[in-house]
């Protein structure tokens, strides 16, 4: 993120106050969103019953990193099932897979938590769509916190590099689901020219 996440790789959410609040169950209850003729992505509103693949804790490797002091975002990743079911026997992603980035809030102090961190409320959404219809076959949107269908961010915005120059498998981030990438791993579907020092051998 899937930049993880354009988050990740420095997409800026500015004015989030302003931005329609996040209904719940809002939208039509869809595996894969509806893709409009001019590339526009319906919102996600069935997300929170797919396939959850990580969670991270103030990651960043762009240049919106938390400053000190202020709370670190949780970022959570979920891809529609039948995505993460092929991507198990292939080690590819299918046309249409869906990745959604889900950013919240997070606390340390609250009821009977006095250590560690916990997540709060929704900062945003974002979308990374796999999808022959988009230039490239890859779309990232971000949603913020509306349910109103989004246009694709631009393909200069830089999380289309980012995910192009530093991901483990196709455009995502699979380095960082490490059950996905075992199964890349054996597949041989890790890119050739990918190289993490860190990962088990």
């Amino acid at each position: 993120m899937v930049r993880v996440s354009m988050w990740l790789c420095g997409g800026v959410l500015a004015c989030l106050g302003a931005m329609t609040p996040l209904v719940a169950g809002q939208g039509r209850d869809a595996e894969r969103p509806e893709l409009s003729a001019d590339h526009r992505l319906e919102f996600p509103a069935g997300y929170r019953q797919w396939t959850f693949l990580s969670a991270g804790l103030g990651m960043s490797y762009g240049p919106n990193a938390t400053p000190p002091g202020r709370p670190e975002p949780f970022t959570n990743v979920y891809v529609n099932p039948s995505a993460y079911r092929e991507f198990l026997v292939t080690g590819r992603w299918p046309d249409q897979t869906t990745f959604v980035l889900e950013i919240r809030n997070s606390a340390s102090e609250g009821s009977i938590n006095r250590r560690g961190h916990y997540q709060t409320d929704l900062r945003a959404i974002e979308v990374n769509r796999k999808d022959a219809r988009l230039p490239g076959g890859w779309g990232f949107y971000n949603f913020g916190r509306s349910t109103e269908a989004s246009a694709p961010l631009p393909q200069t915005a830089g999380c289309y590099s980012c995910h192009a120059t530093n991901t483990a498998v196709e455009h995502t981030f699979v380095q960082f689901y490490p059950e996905l990438m075992a199964v890349a791993r054996r597949l041989g579907t890790v890119k050739p020219d990918y190289q993490d020092a860190a990962a088990p051998h």
